[in-house]
């Protein structure tokens, strides 16, 4: 059963294949990273986890009993007890709710082990994948989102008040 995982140093392969091996699929929804974050992944990686024991993000892995990575998860600029959540998954298992229960499980993770109140998401309109995901892990939508947070794109932002989940 896949296990949502805080990431760490030895996640680095894990995740640069999920990235590499799903990058097409991902670039269908969201802006591409482009070459230079596959150029430079390993400076970014160890950016990312200085980031995260400085505070500023909580990221996650969604870890298959393989060792595969099938998602990340990652609540950034968190700040006044509210984060933004990003999230991702492999195409493979895309459609088949792992997406939306990940995103349910860093909910609660967000409240209980990072004393996080508020988690918002913004997803462009024309990702009714993500909407789906967001409305069933207890997200309503707030209010539109601007093209600059979503790559040129407009879409919805979306909150969970983390006080009323199950």
């Amino acid at each position: 059963m896949p296990e949502l995982k805080r990431l760490h140093a030895t996640h680095a392969p894990a995740v640069l294949a999920f990235e590499l091996a799903n990058r097409t699929y991902f670039a269908a929804s969201v802006s591409d990273r482009g070459d230079d974050y596959f150029h430079q992944f390993t400076d970014r990686y160890n950016a990312l986890l200085a980031e995260q024991e400085a505070g500023v993000c909580a990221c996650y892995v969604l870890v298959a009993e393989d060792g595969s990575v099938l998602g990340r998860f990652n609540l950034v600029n968190i700040e006044h007890r509210t984060a933004e959540l990003g999230y991702r998954v492999a195409q493979h298992v895309a459609g088949r709710g792992v997406a939306t229960a990940a995103v349910r499980e860093l909910c609660r993770l967000a409240a209980q082990r990072h004393g996080l109140r508020t988690v918002r998401a913004a997803t462009a309109h024309d990702n009714t994948a993500s909407h789906r995901v967001l409305t069933k892990a207890g997200f309503v939508p707030i209010g539109p989102a601007d093209r600059a947070d979503l790559g040129g794109k407009s879409g919805t932002w979306y909150q969970c008040d983390l006080a009323f989940l199950p």
